[in-house]
């Protein structure tokens, strides 16, 4: 079973790169994706979006945290992962992240 997503959105805060006691890089960031339709009961144009977690790990991530900031348009091609985890306060989590094979800048909608 084949476990790949690409998604194209906008990066909600700059990636954060921090090194493993092994000294590998890890930048993680996140990204909204918006998806927009025609209501055909209102005539009315609606949108949603979602955000999502992204890691990357390596030299993606080191070149990811060098030339992407809050804002940018990107495109991220990965496996989507599923984490649960509990807070201070007991309440059950879950997380979906993905974990990144590429990413890029978007050029639909901008010039980079």
């Amino acid at each position: 079973m084949d476990n790949t997503i690409t998604v194209s959105g906008n990066l909600t805060r700059d990636p954060e790169l921090r090194f493993t006691t092994g000294g590998r890089g890890v930048a993680s960031m996140g990204v909204a994706v918006n998806r927009s339709w025609k209501n055909k009961s209102t005539d009315e144009w609606e949108e949603e979006t979602s955000f999502l977690d992204v890691t990357a790990w390596g030299d993606l991530g080191e070149n990811a945290a060098a030339s992407l900031s809050k804002g940018a348009r990107i495109m991220v091609t990965g496996r989507l992962s599923q984490r649960s985890y509990e807070t201070r306060e007991g309440e059950k989590r879950t997380v979906y992240e993905i974990i990144a094979d590429d990413i890029g800048p978007s050029v639909k909608r901008a010039t980079v």
